[in-house]
């Protein structure tokens, strides 16, 4: 189970008092550790101290990170000094870790972590069903237009990913089933545990876990010959060259990236020049609500808002 999952990741003591305090896990989003600081929660879309007792808040000790990191490594940090590189480790079930500390610096680049005294826990949620609203206008002839999902951060793009993956994989009333491509660079998407996705993503779907974006796509395109590939978070050149290759062979893509909207993302030149073109037909912009995954609209590819209601973004933007 979810909680399982979550909860023995946990320092003995704060596993105890999420014992005691019997959360909805489904509606749990956060978990902030601090050294020295109040245990914090994001719990249905507000922040919630823990306390231990007599509602005084339960300070972390640098006792409970050690222990935390200890459990999220396997006893081995050395063993994920790359994904610390980037500051967070994916767990079992897609869940992100992400830590503060001091940085260690070699040629100007960070190397790894050291002296960790922040560790946040961000929650994966599957929600089979979230995309039904939104599929209808991503296809097209049953078929699946590119599309490409705009979102700040926190909002729900990775868990609305992993539906159209799963609907688009299996099939639905709008589209035939496609063998479906994931490069899950994070292990955000499947969740993969020793290389089996544990989230649901559909009978027809390839998973190349822990690849990064880029150098996956083409891999997948040459062994597994996907109909659909599907990532998440793009944003370097590399990603975006292969996103182009990917479309010259024939893929549909599915993909996101953090912004807060298409006018802003329009004023990147990687991705301005994307827009300009058309390369993709479809934008699914999240809003910043408490519900995960909320729309606030669906844009084709000439930027005119064709869910809910008609709208046009201005071409200046």
């Amino acid at each position: 189970m979810k909680e399982d999952r979550i909860l023995k990741i946990l320092p003995g003591s704060i596993r105890q008092i999420f014992r005691r305090e019997e959360l909805e896990y489904a509606y749990l989003q956060e978990i902030k550790l601090r050294a020295e600081q109040p245990l914090l929660l994001t719990y249905r879309g507000s922040e919630r101290i823990l306390s231990k007792q007599r509602g005084q808040p339960y300070y972390v000790t640098r006792e409970d990170i050690r222990e935390m990191l200890e459990y999220i490594s396997n006893y081995s940090l050395y063993a994920y000094e790359e994904e610390m590189r980037q500051g967070f480790i994916t767990v079992e079930g897609g869940h992100r870790i992400g830590m503060a500390g001091q940085a260690i610096v070699e040629g100007g680049k960070v190397k790894n972590l050291k002296y960790i005294s922040s560790v946040n826990v961000r929650i994966s949620h599957e929600i089979l069903g979230c995309a039904d609203a939104v599929f209808p206008y991503i296809t097209r002839q049953k078929g699946l237009c590119h599309t490409l999902i705009v979102s700040p951060p926190g909002c729900g793009k990775t868990t609305l990913l992993r539906d159209l993956i799963r609907q688009a994989s299996t099939g639905n009333q709008y589209i035939k089933g496609r063998s479906v491509g994931v490069v899950d660079e994070r292990s955000e998407i499947g969740g993969c545990y020793m290389g089996v996705a544990q989230n649901h993503l559909g009978i027809r779907t390839d998973v190349l876990d822990g690849c990064p974006k880029a150098e996956g796509m083409i891999m997948l395109i040459r062994s597994m010959r996907p109909e659909i590939l599907a990532v998440d978070e793009i944003g370097a050149a590399e990603d975006v060259h292969a996103i182009e290759y990917a479309m010259h062979c024939g893929c549909k893509m599915l993909a996101t990236v953090h912004s807060q909207s298409v006018e802003e993302l329009k004023k990147r030149p990687l991705f301005g020049q994307m827009i300009a073109e058309r390369r993709f037909e479809r934008y699914i912009v999240l809003g910043g609500g408490q519900d995960v995954g909320q729309v606030a609209g669906v844009y084709d590819e000439r930027g005119s808002r064709i869910y809910p209601g008609e709208k046009k973004i201005p071409e200046g933007c």
